[in-house]
């Protein structure tokens, strides 16, 4: 178990990191991302560049850390779901670890600030795209190597698989995208739900087609 000094420590420095980050969002707002400088930021909160680079490795970071962490969160979390599952209602519990936070305050208002300002940056948004990908590439590994577990002969690299992956993830974008537009985080679950389960109706028709 950790130290109750190593745990006061780990709070004191998430503390500080929700601090930067609040004062960074207010000066984004102000002065947009572009102009707002680590100078800028360090000084909101008192404290010098040096410092600042302790919690965080650069500006695009500070805007970037939460979406950094989804690789992982999702492959353990699909890793974790019932091997007798589909993988689609897999994908669908698995989302929910993004959608959960999006709602509630002050984490609503947070949220939707700082993915306005991810989407109305190119740079931004690239990197954002860049690890969304990523954590496509690291949830395709797990579905495979749980179908494997459960005797079905799947390559690494299985075109189906990344297809079926991928579809999710895209309707996990649509769902981000359709609540910045609503403004409402509250609604992310339901966007979610009816983008995928739009795609589950497209798929049952087009294998009930005959060719």
């Amino acid at each position: 178990m950790p130290s109750t000094e190593t745990t006061l420590r780990d709070r004191a420095r998430r503390a500080v990191k929700v601090e930067l980050v609040d004062a960074a969002l207010d000066l984004f707002r102000e002065n947009g991302f572009d102009q707002t400088t680590i100078d800028d930021i360090a000084h909101a909160v008192g404290m010098s560049r040096r410092s600042f680079f302790r919690y965080f490795s650069s500006k695009d970071d500070l805007v970037l850390g939460t979406y950094e962490q989804w690789a992982e969160r999702l492959a353990r979390a699909m890793a974790e779901r019932p091997l007798d599952e589909p993988v689609w209602e897999s994908l669908r519990r698995v989302f929910e670890i993004v959608v959960d936070p999006m709602i509630g305050e002050p984490a609503t208002e947070h949220s939707l600030a700082m993915d306005r300002i991810v989407f109305s940056t190119t740079a931004l948004k690239a990197a954002y795209l860049e690890k969304l990908d990523h954590a496509q590439g690291r949830v395709v590994a797990v579905v495979g190597k749980r179908a494997r577990l459960r005797g079905v002969p799947i390559a690494e690299h299985d075109v189906a698989t990344r297809a079926v992956v991928g579809a999710a993830f895209a309707c996990l974008q649509v769902a981000h995208r359709a609540v910045l537009d609503a403004d409402d985080a509250s609604a992310y679950g339901h966007a979610l739900g009816t983008a995928m389960a739009a795609m589950a109706t497209v798929a049952q028709e087009r294998s009930a087609t005959p060719e």
